[in-house]
């Protein structure tokens, strides 16, 4: 990328991030302070685009699925740091319940029940 800098002019062999493709999962949208932190981070990024749609989109929705903001944050984080890591799917997660290409298994129904009968 060339760009002016006052008189100079400025070569970056960098891209600037927003023209990096992040790509999103099956069912969830790519939300943007994920994008924002997969396209910040280059190794996080290729690890990203290696993993099928339906493990990107168990992240997405491990990283939306939470309630308080401070979560989402950690999440976000965690993303990155267990790519590297080697993770491809999120750890003790009981999975996407927003798919519609199978039903949700009787264990996971269970816990949902149980969550929405304690609220």
């Amino acid at each position: 990328m060339v760009r002016p800098f006052g008189k100079l002019t400025v070569v970056s062999k960098v891209e600037p991030q927003a023209h990096h493709k992040v790509s999103s999962g099956t069912v969830h949208k790519m939300p943007v302070d994920l994008k924002k932190a997969l396209a910040s981070d280059r190794t996080a990024l290729a690890l990203w685009q290696d993993l099928t749609p339906l493990a990107r989109n168990e992240w997405i929705c491990w990283v939306t699925f939470v309630k308080k903001e401070e979560t989402r944050k950690d999440h976000v984080k965690r993303v990155i740091t267990e790519l590297k890591e080697g993770m491809r799917r999120p750890c003790c997660w009981l999975g996407c319940i927003h798919r519609k290409d199978k039903q949700v298994s009787s264990s996971v129904q269970s816990i949902l029940n149980r969550r929405n009968k304690s609220k």
